[in-house]
């Protein structure tokens, strides 16, 4: 089954390969005999209902520096094509809801990874409350009382924006902390949508799991571990990765939403679970998929093109 697959993903030029899971979804899928078309956010467009990119013909090799070999720019017809991965990285703005719109229009007959109406209504700190039972307390709010009362309830809490990324403005408070008004006031007036607050998990030190589900399945797994003198455990901000198995508990988080995962069409998310508890679910560009390959673990990429090509609708030439 040779596809034809457009990937919408913020300028290959500029990634660096080693731990970019886009990066591996092009390397298998070129491995298949695919057809690799390239192109930024800015160059999708609509005309008439018509959806369409100028994008560039892309070959890859794992060769950082080297990695990325692209032709002439063409406007394409995104409805002519197998398959659109939708990659590029937050934040989940407006840019990145009105792309979700236009991808809409031409799914499922061809097939976006993953599904953009779903990307769309699951933000990652928003759809994860739909499971409270496997969460730590959470609040989502601005209001300064609430929070307040928040904290005296369970103590140091973490505050963190509502669509943030990459463990940007993550923020552990204290009972006591002095700098709580300061944080308010400086969190006021950056973000204009509510924010997460949730209590404090003390075993962050010891890792924040990175799961990775394909078509809800768990498949493999990383545990990052915070730099010292810090709560932050995303690798692009010091965190470190080590091999890990799946607990008891991990999979009992896997089992309640795999099911949803798979009803929704999303087909690469990747959770994250701090000491059992249900933090994230992540459904806009999921990473982690070069890390668990790495440090031992299951190349899979090549479980999420065997997810995908089993969805392919469209009739395919030998």
């Amino acid at each position: 089954m040779a596809l034809t697959v457009a990937v919408q993903m913020d300028p290959i030029q500029s990634i660096r390969i080693a731990g970019d899971t886009t990066f591996a979804l092009l390397l298998e899928a070129q491995a298949r005999g695919h057809t690799l078309l390239h192109y930024t956010p800015e160059r999708l467009s609509m005309r008439d209902g018509r959806v369409t990119a100028r994008a560039e013909p892309l070959r890859v090799q794992d060769v950082e520096g080297a990695h990325a070999s692209l032709g002439e720019p063409e406007r394409i017809d995104l409805a002519s094509v197998d398959v659109v991965l939708m990659r590029q990285d937050p934040p989940f703005d407006l840019a990145y809801i009105t792309a979700t719109h236009l991808l809409e229009r031409i799914h499922p007959a061809t097939l976006v990874v993953n599904n953009p109406f779903e990307v769309r209504n699951a933000p990652e700190k928003l759809f994860v409350t739909h499971f409270p039972e496997l969460m730590p307390p959470t609040l989502i709010s601005r209001d300064k009382p609430e929070i307040e009362a928040f904290r005296a309830e369970h103590g140091s809490v973490v505050m963190k924006p509502l669509h943030g990324h990459g463990g940007a403005a993550v923020l552990r408070v204290t009972p006591e902390d002095p700098n709580f008004g300061s944080i308010f006031d400086l969190f006021a007036q950056t973000f204009r949508e509510p924010w997460v607050i949730q209590r404090f998990l003390p075993k962050i030190s010891e890792g924040d799991k990175r799961i990775i589900l394909v078509d809800g399945e768990p498949l493999g797994a990383v545990n990052r571990v915070p730099a010292r003198n810090d709560i932050r455990s995303n690798m692009v901000r010091g965190g470190t990765g080590g091999a890990t198995e799946l607990s008891a508990r991990e999979r009992e988080i896997c089992a309640v939403i795999g099911p949803e995962l798979r009803r929704r069409g999303l087909i690469l998310v990747g959770i994250d679970v701090i000491d059992g508890n249900l933090t994230e679910i992540n459904v806009t560009s999921p990473t982690g998929i070069r890390a668990i390959k790495r440090l031992g673990g299951p190349d899979l990429a090549v479980a999420v093109w065997d997810a995908i090509e089993a969805k392919v609708t469209k009739p395919q030439t030998a």
